[in-house]
């Protein structure tokens, strides 16, 4: 089948939604599906074949991110003359809009992905008043699409809370092969180089930004360097706006020399990282899926997370890592408790939990869904629904 992926933002810009589109679009091609991704326009983009890049109004803005023009012609010309059989898109703004124009004016079956809690990013744009609206227009746009793809069971439940009208199924960001590979001889050469002479290294992967929490793991570290002394480094793979206010934070904490920044990092090298850390440090409770997550499990490192939605959903206590609650106390207790313990079970359940997400197997499953979506749009009961609300959907367990 043919298929138009629709995206307000894509690589290079560095986010989680461009590398989930990227991997599930290499994983269909692989398996004979024709991808086209629709994607705005960067100031430094690679040329590509299967991309159409549309005008962008704004390039470079936050983090490098471009604000798209999805009313751009070339999009609805290039999707004209490409006959695709199904779209499926990303945002349910902007690009999400022209979307849903072209599924009704061409009668093409509508997927949609809901990657992100979109009212916990408000303060981007100080607009806390959209909190309670984001979730209601959602729900009217989700009940407009064939199909709902959640990338998390629990991300599913929520949408199914705020609208009993969208028929969702869960459909997670895959990893790649090269993930579970991570190359011994390099990152044993990182751990040495930024170890810096103490006792245990960790690592974490998140653009910086308010919403990942790093206040909160850096109060938990200052508590930990309080009562065992400085015998730790974090390193924080990743760059953005939020970077000043966590060196002035750390130098309050008087954390700072035990904090390094190593700033963007090819996606190539992050596992590295992962595997030179003895363990994976996380505090967002902003995420739909924890994709981050699923890499460091899958380089073997062991994660701790605070309990949130998409890290329920792949954490699980004592197999592959721990959650806590929202308390710095617990969670440098926790810290405290894991580097004690014999971590080579956990090491092989990281890799276990990790596995259950190759990046093939989800292209399998995402194409069964959109034969279904398809048949069903043909057919005219799209809507159709199981006794709990859900897709019948041949194959698949739901």
């Amino acid at each position: 089948m043919k298929i138009a992926m629709m995206t307000n933002n894509y690589k290079p810009f560095i986010a989680g939604v461009p590398i989930s589109i990227e991997r599930l679009s290499e994983g269909l091609r692989e398996a004979g599906h024709e991808v086209v991704v629709f994607a705005p326009e960067y100031k430094e983009q690679a040329e590509e074949q299967n991309i159409v890049r549309y005008r962008s109004l704004i390039k470079g803005i936050i983090n490098g991110v471009s604000v798209p023009d999805s009313m751009d012609r070339k999009i609805e010309k290039e999707f004209k003359e490409g006959n695709f059989d199904l779209i499926h898109v990303h945002h349910p703004m902007l690009i999400g809009k022209t979307a849903l124009h072209l599924s009704q004016k061409y009668n093409v079956p509508l997927c949609f992905t809901y990657h992100t809690r979109y009212e916990q990013y408000l303060h981007y744009i100080k607009a806390p008043f959209l909190a309670g609206i984001m979730p209601r227009y959602v729900n009217n746009y989700m009940s407009q699409c064939d199909m709902v793809f959640a990338p998390t069971p629990m991300m599913q439940e929520y949408l199914e809370d705020i609208g009993k009208s969208a028929s969702c199924v869960v459909l997670p960001t895959g990893l790649k092969e090269e993930s579970f590979e991570p190359d011994e001889e390099e990152a044993g050469k990182l751990r040495e180089k930024l170890i810096s002479g103490k006792k245990f290294l960790f690592c974490t992967v998140a653009r910086l930004a308010k919403e990942k929490n790093f206040d909160f793991l850096f109060r938990a570290l200052s508590i930990r360097k309080q009562e065992q002394g400085s015998d730790f480094r974090l390193v924080i793979v990743g760059d953005g706006p939020y970077k000043p206010q966590l060196l002035k934070l750390a130098e309050e904490l008087d954390i700072r020399e035990e904090i390094f920044f190593a700033g963007k990092v090819s996606n190539d090298q992050v596992k590295n990282y992962c595997k030179a850390a003895d363990l994976f440090l996380f505090a967002s409770q902003s995420e739909t899926q924890g994709i981050v997550l699923l890499e460091a499990m899958a380089a073997g490192t062991p994660v701790l997370a605070v309990k949130a939605s998409g890290v329920c959903d792949v954490v699980v206590n004592g197999k592959n890592g721990y959650m806590t609650y929202l308390s710095e106390m617990e969670y440098a207790n926790k810290l405290d408790s894991m580097l004690e313990q014999n971590r080579i079970y956990m090491e092989q359940g990281a890799i276990e939990t990790a596995r259950k997400y190759e990046a093939g197997e989800i292209a399998k499953m995402a194409a069964v869904y959109y034969n279904t979506a398809i048949q069903n749009h043909r057919q005219g009961n799209d809507r159709e629904m199981g006794r709990n609300g859900r897709w019948r959907i041949a194959g698949i367990k739901m």
